[in-house]
This record gives structure tokens, C-alpha cells and sequence, in this order.
């Protein structure tokens, strides 16, 4: 039988990979599908794992719990071969070791772009996985418990209180707002602390934060972020943070206890560097409309692509008014991309055309805290409690399998009765230490 690769399994990786187990025979192709991680994640839906207002898990769908038919591989594509059609796998334990393959489809998604900004690599948290958006929650109810025990004006207090945001787009701005909501409802539980002691900082380079909508709905989202007591800093840079303290090109600065940096995404070095695959000038894989790795003229055979890794033309846009535009690195294209992909492949197998991806986008929502947000479509802006029940609307049942979109429905209906769990486990980020000290 031939065998179908699929290298990672975040959105259009696990999409496409489930796809194929409905589409194709058992008889016509073996799928395995290759990951350091053992689940895919719903990435927007961290800001909420952030905010306490969805369990973690909820955020992940396993593997293993949803792909019943694909040979599952624990580790990191380090080198994609095409020529010889082998990738070199590392697991998290042993040595390197290489697999053959007929079909390759690269869905290795990408990773948090950085600079090299002094004390970044050190402090700051990115906002990727449900790992991180755990720790970023633990490490704010820790600071709120430490600072309760300080004198009031004391630098350290100041530095547990204040935390920092960088990057203006989706991730960070939803990631700022749903965390300042936790913070606002939070400190009410602490007599020891005043509202007005929250220093909340996000430091966009660009002159706007939202780029995905126009810019009176991204100016509206300033103003609503700074009136609950936000510091929004437009067209600046972090210079610095070494040892937490953060230097702003404006000359401002300040120690933060916090630092989450969200400012853009990269292509992988897997992508970027170790395949013999055609990549475009920003590192990422070229790759025609119908999915295919290649150009019209020059396509790669047996070499598919889709997801954040992957220049696809958006076919929606008009070539007249945009040239060589790409679809944007979200997941709302890269499920939909995940399925074109699975379709082409087996159509491809079968003797078949496949199909150029055409998108039109449903429009942009971010959730900015518990009943807060805005959505914009076309010339349609929703703000406020409204744009809010839409993005929990569209996720719900965004997020694949039915067996997620009950968990986490069941969450918020708890969280609406009770309030939203505050109980921070940043012990377990060190679970040891309770055995070794005796305690």
C-alpha cells in the first residue's frame, strides 16, 4: 500500500489526516502522522484556557482519542528528503531515525517569531500551546498571592502587578483582554490590593493593533481596553527586558513580573531550512491553489502543503486589485485547507482532478474578556455582549469533534453559575519540589 505522511498535527495536519480515514478505503493507503506533541491545539481558545474560562484539555483534542486508522509517531521532523522520499524523525528519547514515504503532505504549522531583543528569550512567555496559556494563568494568581503579603508601594509588589503584552494582533490583543478580565475580577477577592495598583501593558510596533479588521473597529477596541484600565502603546517597540525590567523605545520603562510575547508568527526551521521542497522568500513552502507543493508550471509530484507553513494563493482576492496575495496563517483557513487537502489527495489517488482552495472569509471576532468582544464582516461591526456570544458561538463549534464542543459547552455553563475557577497549580510546573524539600 502506498504510504500517506502527514507531518504535524495541529489544524490542517489532524483535519487532513481524519479526513482520510472517512475518504479512503483501508486497502488503498496507510496514514501515519508525525508530532512531538500527543494532541492538536485549539489556539483560539487559549485566551480562555488564560482566563480560567476553559479547562485546559478542553483546548486539545488527542490523537489517539479521535485517529482511529493512522499510525501515530511521537517526535520532530528534523529533515523532509523528497528527492528519496524519507523524513529523519527525533523522538523524545533515542536516536534519529528515518521513514519512507509515497505521499508527503507538510502541515508543520509555524512557530513564535522573536528578535533579538535583550532578556526576551529569558522572561517572556509565548502564546502557542496550552502549556504556555497555563502558565501565563498560574504565574498572575501566584503574583496576586505574593503581592497581597507586600507593603503597599513596595517595587516588588509594583513589578507582581504589572504585566506585558507584545504584539497587537489577535493572539495578543485576545490574550491581553481575557487576561486583564481575570485581573479585574480577581483583585476583588483581595482586600489587600487596589484596582488602581494593575499596571497592564500591550506594546504593538504598528500605529494599530488588529490588522485583520478596518481601523475604526481597531480603534474601538483600544478605547475599550484602556477604559477598563489598560496602557495600550502604539508604533513602539520593546528595546529591552532584561531581569523583567522593560525598556519601551518611547524611553519609558518598568519591571514586569509578566511578559507574554505574541508578535507574529515565522515559518519552522524544518521548513525554512531542511527540506529539498521549493520555498518562497519568506522561508515558507510554495504552493499552488489546489494544495499542491510547486508552481502551475513546475509542480512538485507526491508533495502536498496547507496550513501556517504554506503560501497558498487566496483565490478570493483578485488578482487585478492584489497580486500574489496568500490566505491568511489562521485556523479558520487551515481547517478548511486540512480538508481540501484530504479530498485532493485521495481524488489524486484515484485517477481524479483536485480542486483549487477558494475561501471567502466569514469575517473577524476576537473575545476581549467575559462578555466583551467584536466581530467585523464586510461592512458589519458587532461590538460588545453581542460580538462576544458570537465568537464563543463560532468556536464551539469550530473546534473539531463533538466530544470537545460538549466539554467545553459544559465548562462555560459552570463557570456562568459558579464564576470562573481561580485555584492556581504553578507547582505542578515543578512537581518535585514538594517530595525533595518534605513538605
Amino acid at each position: 500500500m502506498r504510504t500517506i505522511m502527514v507531518v504535524g498535527g495541529g489544524y490542517a495536519g489532524f483535519t487532513a489526516a481524519r479526513r482520510l480515514e472517512r475518504r479512503l478505503r483501508r486497502d488503498e493507503a496507510e496514514i501515519v502522522l508525525i508530532d512531538p506533541r500527543p494532541y492538536m491545539t485549539y489556539q483560539p481558545f487559549l485566551p480562555e484556557v488564560i482566563a480560567g474560562s476553559i479547562e485546559a484539555r478542553h483546548a486539545a483534542v488527542a490523537h489517539r482519542g479521535h485517529l482511529r486508522r493512522t499510525r501515530l509517531f511521537a517526535g520532530t521532523v528534523t529533515g523532509i528528503d523528497h528527492a528519496r522520499k524519507t523524513v529523519t524523525v527525533r523522538p523524545a528519547r533515542g536516536e534519529e531515525f528515518e521513514l519512507s514515504y509515497d505521499i508527503v503532505l507538510v502541515t508543520a504549522g509555524a512557530v513564535t517569531r522573536t528578535f533579538a531583543v535583550p532578556g526576551i528569550a529569558e522572561h517572556a512567555i509565548g502564546l502557542k500551546h496550552v502549556e504556555e496559556a497555563v502558565a501565563i494563568r498560574d504565574r498572575l494568581l501566584t503574583a496576586f498571592d505574593e503581592a497581597a503579603q507586600l507593603p503597599e508601594g513596595s517595587p516588588l509588589r509594583e513589578r507582581l502587578l504589572t504585566v506585558t503584552f507584545v504584539g497587537g494582533g489577535f493572539s495578543g490583543v485576545e490574550g491581553f483582554g481575557e487576561l486583564l478580565s481575570l485581573a479585574a475580577s480577581l483583585v476583588r477577592k483581595y482586600p489587600e490590593l487596589d484596582p488602581t495598583e494593575l499596571r497592564f501593558h500591550l506594546v504593538e510596533a504598528a500605529e494599530r493593533i488588529l490588522p485583520e479588521v478596518s481601523a475604526g473597529p481597531g480603534a474601538w477596541v483600544v478605547r475599550e481596553l484602556e477604559r477598563r484600565g489598560g496602557l495600550v502603546h502604539l508604533g513602539t517597540q520593546v528595546v529591552s527586558a532584561e531581569d523583567g525590567h522593560i525598556v519601551l523605545s518611547t524611553g519609558e520603562q518598568f519591571d514586569s513580573e509578566l511578559i507574554v510575547w505574541t508578535a507574529g508568527n515565522a515559518a519552522t526551521a524544518l521548513v525554512h531550512r531542511h527540506t529539498d521542497l521549493p520555498i518562497n522568500g519568506r522561508g515558507l513552502l510554495t504552493v499552488r491553489a489546489d494544495l499542491r507543493v510547486g508552481t502551475d508550471d513546475a509542480p512538485v509530484l507526491d508533495a502536498w502543503a496547507a496550513g501556517d507553513d504554506a503560501a497558498i494563493p487566496d483565490l478570493s482576492v483578485p488578482d487585478s486589485s492584489a497580486p500574489g496575495v496568500l490566505t491568511v496563517p489562521n485556523a479558520q483557513h487551515a481547517v478548511r485547507q486540512g480538508r481540501l487537502l484530504a479530498d485532493n489527495v485521495v481524488a489524486v489517488l484515484r485517477g481524479k482532478e483536485p480542486r483549487p482552495y477558494l475561501h471567502r472569509s466569514l469575517g473577524a471576532v476576537a473575545t476581549l474578556g467575559i462578555g466583551r468582544g467584536v466581530f467585523e464582516h464586510r461592512r458589519v461591526v458587532i461590538k460588545g455582549f453581542a460580538a462576544w456570544v458570537m465568537h464563543r458561538g463560532y468556536h464551539v463549534l469550530a473546534i473539531p469533534t463533538w466530544e470537545r464542543k460538549s466539554r467545553v459547552f459544559a465548562v462555560w455553563l459552570t463557570a456562568a453559575v459558579f464564576g470562573r475557577d481561580i485555584v492556581s497549580l504553578a507547582a505542578g510546573q515543578n512537581p518535585r519540589e514538594a517530595f525533595v524539600s518534605g513538605r
